[in-house]
């Protein structure tokens, strides 16, 4: 991964009004904010309009967890987004996905993937690449996916390529829980 500079200081959520306070703390897990709500806290009106799209994303979609969760690592490691990486490592790892299929991710569609996974990686490299997925990865993914599933596809490879370039170009750095942080 490549190393980031801190560009955008992680805001002292006390300085916020009360409304804006809860905007972000309502983002927090397990009664932690995250460093990159702490960031982004610094333009509370965009927290306030992007995190119900966020979290249809990452929670009321129709992908199957583990599609969702290696799209987003895949876009991640593509974009070279540590921060996002390493957060959804631990994600899809509580979820299920192996140490092995997260080695596979790093080395997208060329890696040892059934019909469905290989798409998969394909739609993220391929839209990566080319603004557009492929007819042939459409075709593919669509023999299993619903209408709404391959909207989803889509939506989610760009959401977190927009994440991932707002964590690369913040510079936000890892949480103090993640591998890899500076303690």
């Amino acid at each position: 991964m490549i190393s980031r500079k801190q560009r955008i200081p992680m805001r002292d959520l006390s300085t916020l009004s009360a409304e804006d306070r809860e905007g972000v703390e309502k983002n927090a897990m397990n009664g932690r904010v995250f460093n990159i709500f702490k960031v982004l806290a610094n333009h509370p009106k965009l927290v306030k309009r992007w995190t119900p799209f966020a979290g249809h994303i990452l929670s009321k979609q129709t992908l199957p967890f583990r599609d969702r969760e290696m799209l987003i690592l895949r876009i991640g490691w593509v974009n070279q987004a540590e921060y996002e990486f390493a957060q959804h490592e631990l994600i899809a790892k509580r979820g299920g996905v192996s140490d092995a299929d997260i080695e596979k991710v790093k080395k997208g569609p060329s890696a040892d993937w059934n019909e469905h996974e290989r798409a998969l990686m394909q739609a993220v490299d391929d839209l990566f690449e080319n603004s557009v997925v492929s007819d042939v990865t459409w075709a593919t993914l669509s023999k299993t996916c619903s209408t709404e599933q391959m909207m989803d596809v889509v939506f989610t490879i760009g959401q977190y390529n927009l994440v991932s370039w707002a964590l690369n170009s913040f510079g936000v750095p890892l949480d103090d829980f993640l591998p890899g942080a500076k303690k």
